[in-house]
C-alpha cells in the first residue's frame, strides 16, 4: 500500500471523526466546514486532483441540483405565509392537545415526504409552538412529534430527505415505485410515532385550560401562496409522472418558475441552505478519494455476508452507520455495496438503505439535522429539549420502525 492509500485514510478517519462529533474542539466550525475542509485537503494533499474532484464521477450534481430546487420551492411557500395559513385554519378545528399531536404527526409526515424533512421542520416549529402556546397545551410532546414524524415520513418518497434524493439518482428507481414500496411504512410508522407518544405523555396530553382570547394567525400572501402551492403540487406530479433521471430538471425549473416575479430574489436566496449544500458537494468528493484509493483493496464484491441479506443485515448495519457518522455520509459509504449488490436484489437493497438510514434519524436528537432544527429553534423561544427527553420516544419508535420496515420489505411483493 502506498502513501496515497495511507494519506486518504488519515484525512478520511479525521473528516468522519469531525462530522460525527459535528464540531472541532476550540474551533467555531460546523459539519460544513469540516467536510469544505476534509474536501481541500484532499486536492491540498494530492490526493484527488482538481480535475477529478470536480468531475461528475465526484460529485452528483443531479442531487445537487435536485436539493437547491426543493429549498426554493418549500421557500417560497414558507415566505408567502402558506404554512401559517394552513395551521391557521387548523387552529381554528384543535379542541384538545391529542388532537393537535396527531395534527402535527400527519402534517409534517405528509409534507416531509415531498418537500425536504429538514426545511419543514423548519417552517413549522415556530407554527407549532405558537400553537401550543396559544391553546395552552405542553410543547414538549408536540415538538418532538413533528422531529420524529418528519424522519418517518420522509422515508416516503425521493424528495423526503438528501439521502433519498443520492439514492433515487443512483438506483434510478422511479418516483412512483419509490414511494409504492416505502410510503406504506411511512404511514404505518407515523401512527406508530402517534400512539407512543401519546402513551409516554398521556399526563401532559390532558385536557388544557380554555385559551384567554381566540387564536388567530396571519393570511400572508394570497396571491403568492397561490403561485407557490400551485408550482409545488405541479412539481410533486411531474416527480410521478417522469422518470427518475429528470427529477433535477423539474426541480430546477420549478425553482426558476419562482424567480419570474413576486417577490425580491434576495428573500428566497435566504431560504436556501447553502451550508447543507456545500457539506454534500464537501461529502462527494472524500467518498470519492475514499472508493479511489481504500475501496478498491477491499473486494467488496465478495462479501457475501452482506451482498446475501440485502434486507435485514444491510439495514442494521446502514442504521448504526448513520448513528456513527449521520445518515448522508452513511449512504455514500454504501455506494460500492450497491454496485457489487447482485442484479436481483439492488433494488430492494437501496430500498432498504433508504428506509433504514432515514429511519435511524429518529434513535437520538443527534441522529439527523431535522431533529436538530426543531430543538433549537425550540430553545431559542426558551422550550428545552433534552437529550434523554428525546431518546425516551427515539429509540423505542427507531427500534420498532426499523423492525417494521425490514418486515415490509421481506414479505410485500409487487
Amino acid at each position: 500500500m502506498d502513501a496515497t492509500f495511507w494519506r486518504t485514510l488519515l484525512l478520511f478517519s479525521l473528516t468522519y471523526l469531525g462530522l460525527a462529533i459535528g464540531t472541532i474542539p476550540g474551533m467555531r466550525i460546523d459539519r460544513a466546514g469540516i467536510a469544505l475542509l476534509g474536501a481541500t485537503a484532499m486536492l491540498v494533499t494530492g490526493v484527488l486532483t482538481f480535475e477529478q474532484a470536480f468531475s461528475d464521477k465526484c460529485i452528483n450534481y443531479e442531487a445537487l441540483v435536485l436539493l437547491f430546487g426543493m429549498m426554493v420551492v418549500v421557500g417560497m411557500l414558507r415566505l408567502s405565509g402558506f404554512f401559517a395559513r394552513l395551521t391557521g385554519w387548523f387552529l381554528t378545528r384543535i379542541q384538545t392537545p391529542r388532537q393537535l399531536l396527531a395534527l402535527t404527526i400527519g402534517l409534517s409526515g405528509l409534507l416531509s415526504a415531498f418537500l425536504v424533512n429538514d426545511i419543514i421542520c423548519l417552517a413549522l416549529t415556530p407554527l407549532i409552538l405558537e400553537l401550543a402556546r396559544k391553546l395552552r397545551f405542553h410543547p414538549v410532546p408536540h415538538l418532538i412529534g413533528l422531529a420524529t414524524a418528519s424522519n418517518i415520513g420522509a422515508v416516503g418518497a425521493i424528495t423526503g430527505n438528501p439521502q433519498n434524493m443520492i439514492i433515487g439518482i443512483h438506483s434510478r428507481i422511479s418516483y412512483l415505485r419509490f414511494s409504492a414500496k416505502l410510503f406504506p411504512i411511512a404511514l404505518i410508522g407515523l401512527v406508530l410515532a402517534y400512539l407512543l407518544i401519546a402513551w409516554l405523555y398521556r399526563r401532559q396530553l390532558t385536557a388544557p385550560v380554555p385559551a384567554t382570547s381566540p387564536p388567530t394567525l396571519s393570511r400572508g400572501h394570497p396571491r403568492l401562496q397561490r403561485k407557490a402551492l400551485l408550482v409545488a403540487l405541479g412539481t410533486v406530479v411531474l416527480f410521478f409522472a417522469l422518470p427518475s433521471q429528470y427529477l433535477a430538471i423539474i426541480a430546477l425549473t420549478a425553482a426558476s418558475v419562482l424567480f419570474l416575479g413576486g417577490i425580491k430574489p434576495e428573500k428566497l436566496y435566504r431560504q436556501v441552505d447553502w451550508g447543507l449544500l456545500v457539506m454534500f458537494a464537501g461529502l462527494f468528493i472524500i467518498v470519492a478519494a475514499f472508493r479511489l484509493h481504500i475501496v478498491e483493496h477491499w473486494q467488496v464484491a465478495s462479501w457475501s455476508w452482506l451482498l446475501d441479506r440485502p434486507i435485514d443485515l444491510l439495514s442494521l448495519v446502514s442504521a448504526t452507520m448513520s448513528n456513527l457518522v449521520s445518515n448522508v455520509p452513511a449512504v455514500l459509504l454504501f455506494e460500492p455495496v450497491m454496485t457489487a449488490m447482485p442484479e436481483t436484489n439492488r433494488e430492494t437493497a437501496w430500498l432498504a438503505l433508504a428506509m433504514s438510514s432515514t429511519l435511524a434519524g429518529n434513535f437520538t436528537l443527534l441522529g439527523s439535522v431535522a431533529n436538530l432544527i426543531v430543538v433549537e429553534n425550540a430553545r431559542r423561544e426558551g422550550v428545552e429539549v433534552s437529550f434523554l427527553e428525546y431518546c425516551k420516544v427515539g429509540v423505542p419508535l427507531t427500534l420498532v420502525t426499523l423492525t417494521v420496515g425490514i418486515a415490509w420489505l421481506s414479505l410485500a411483493r409487487y
